[in-house]
């Protein structure tokens, strides 16, 4: 039962968070998704430019495109990687004093298994948000297309890449997350409670974009191909054109509206995660 209330309590601090963060994802995928075949050059015009260029051509509502299908996600893929971690953790023996191999051990596990299932609202959601146009973009409609022209298969796309996003981020998140607040807490500074929290979720934030960026940007391109043709052959694939055309850099192309969207992200979903835990009955997860 614990389980359940801990993906629960999980489910709703990721729902409430990713409604305020929104905006910044659909910037990020504007710009990872940039000069390809029919869309326009939003690295040219970087962030404050994409934002001028969204606001007058489309309004204010086209950031906020896609946001019933990350609705959806946040309450299949974030609520059990975030409510999944405890159960693990408890599940695997690991404490407060554990290794941070094994935190981080336990936060890939769950957020493999949360990336599994949501992989299919994460498609759609990547793909309404690179969509232009003042009319915003239909989940029915945007789903309706991607079966007829893909079948389910097409609701997968970038499950590869998804996997070892989730898992990598989910890991860094978590683990760096008990690591921090584990020192904050036994340096005696900050008595323990949401402020100790506030901070160790904001610097979490920081090694998640760090590490995550390069998968981030493969998976948008795996995502995002036409519903009727196969850019990438998969992961590996499209690491290397990336490479090829862009350089290294080219996997860190959306890197500060990333960690602009993953310092208030993590940090709002974690506090708010513990806020809700007594509400819901949550206990364990292995402090």
């Amino acid at each position: 039962m614990d389980l359940v209330k801990s993906v629960t309590a999980a489910g709703s601090a990721a729902v409430i968070t990713v409604t305020g963060i929104h905006p910044i994802d659909v910037v990020k995928t504007r710009l990872q998704v940039s000069g390809g075949e029919g869309s326009r050059n939003y690295k040219a015009l970087g962030i404050g430019g994409t934002v001028k260029v969204i606001l007058s051509e489309e309004g204010i509502t086209a950031f906020w495109k896609g946001i019933g299908a990350a609705w959806m996600r946040e309450a299949s893929y974030t609520s059990l990687r975030l409510g999944l971690y405890g159960p693990i953790k408890d599940a695997m023996g690991v404490t407060g004093k554990s290794h941070f191999i094994m935190k981080f051990t336990a936060g890939s596990l769950a957020g493999a298994i949360g990336s599994t299932v949501g992989n299919p609202f994460d498609v759609l959601k990547t793909r309404m948000m690179a969509t232009e146009g003042k009319e915003p973009p239909s989940m029915a409609k945007a789903a309706g297309d991607l079966y007829k022209a893909q079948g389910i298969s097409g609701f997968y796309r970038g499950l590869e890449a998804n996997v070892m996003r989730a898992m990598v981020l989910n890991g860094t998140k978590m683990a760096c997350y008990d690591q921090i607040k584990g020192y904050i807490v036994a340096s005696g500074v900050i008595p323990k409670g949401l402020a100790t929290s506030f901070i160790a979720a904001f610097s979490a934030g920081f090694f998640m974009a760090t590490t995550v960026t390069p998968f981030d940007m493969i998976r948008t391109k795996l995502m995002n191909q036409p519903p009727d043709a196969k850019i990438y052959k998969g992961f590996v694939d499209c690491a290397i054109k990336i490479v090829a055309a862009n350089g290294p850099q080219g996997l860190y192309a959306g890197f500060f509206p990333i960690w602009a969207r993953f310092a208030p992200t993590t940090t709002l979903q974690l506090v708010i995660f513990e806020i809700l835990k007594p509400i819901f009955g949550v206990s364990g997860g292995g402090e």
